[in-house]
């Protein structure tokens, strides 16, 4: 018996579950998929005994399933490999699991971590991709890896090298705003790049009341930031987390926008800010009246 489980990223678990299978000698083409409501001890029992010709083997995927205590002692016994699908099981599941071997596919988080792993992929499937289209591919789809590689697998059909141009022609998509980024390139001076920001958030299905709820809180957070920058001159990152009680990664874009102010400014900008609120609580519209704003806070 062999009770290989598959955790974390579900795209990566998915490959690694069909590379582990090929190795040791099963084609998970050619193996029982079980899942959803076929999940059950009754479904399952006829899969987990060796046929005529030796080992044979069983897919559960536990995708939607809440598995009881049958079922799981009834595969963890089998007498065939066992290869199950569980995303992100919880603790009773993993004390089940704690005999079986177990494989966790971490995904890249960051847009950096998972541009690198677009170029490795890349590389691995023979295509000549730049820095930036990859970068490109990270910002568009974020953490859906199937996406990109779905995209890479295009990119197989048509010649290299490939710059981020060539392969926005193929994908056809504009990358997603930043709300931070929006707020960073308002204060930087650069309203041109901070309504473009404004209107891919709009296009992408964001409603302009929600980003200017996220505009009042990233800018109460920036206005926190700048208090804490005069009164101690200098400030980590993990610091302005810690003070401010947020994770990094608000903590830091916080302080990049802050640093590019001061008091003065900041009390200027929260009363802009004030203003297009009530401009869009009493009716006037809310995508100009949110451009707008990006302009008076770059003045």
């Amino acid at each position: 018996m062999s009770l290989i489980v598959f955790t974390g990223n579900r795209f990566l678990a998915e490959e690694t579950l069909r590379d582990t299978l090929k190795a040791r000698g099963l084609n998970p083409r050619e193996l029982p998929r079980m899942g959803g409501d076929d999940v059950t001890v009754e479904a399952l029992r006829p899969h987990l005994s060796p046929g005529l010709f030796g080992d044979g083997g069983v897919i559960v995927d536990f995708d939607g399933v809440k598995p009881d205590k049958a079922l799981l002692e009834l595969l963890t016994s089998a007498e065939v490999t066992v290869a199950i699908l569980d995303e992100a099981p919880p603790a009773t599941r993993l004390k089940a699991y704690a005999g079986a071997e177990q494989i966790v596919s971490a995904a890249p988080a960051k847009a950096g971590e998972v541009a690198g792993w677009v170029g490795m992929r890349a590389k691995k499937m023979g295509i000549r991709l730049e820095k930036d289209a990859a970068l490109y591919l990270a910002e568009v789809f974020g953490a859906d890896l199937a996406g990109i590689a779905s995209e890479l697998t295009k990119l197989t059909l048509i010649d290299g090298p490939f710059d981020k141009d060539a392969v926005q022609r193929v994908v056809g998509r504009e990358p997603p705003g930043d709300s931070f980024a929006m707020l960073g390139a308002a204060t930087a001076g650069r309203p041109g790049e901070a309504v473009l920001q404004l209107r891919r958030l709009i296009a992408s299905g964001e409603d302009p009341f929600k980003l200017m709820g996220a505009v009042v809180w990233q800018y109460a957070l920036v206005a926190r930031c700048v208090a804490l920058l005069q009164e101690e001159g200098r400030v980590t990152e993990a610091a302005a987390a810690q003070r401010l009680g947020v994770k990094p990664y608000p903590a830091k874009k916080a302080l990049d926008v802050a640093r590019r102010l001061n008091e003065g400014k900041i009390r200027a900008h929260l009363g802009r800010i004030l203003d297009a609120d009530l401009a869009m609580k009493r009716g006037l519209d809310a995508g100009v009246t949110m451009e707008r704003l990006m302009v008076q806070l770059s003045l």
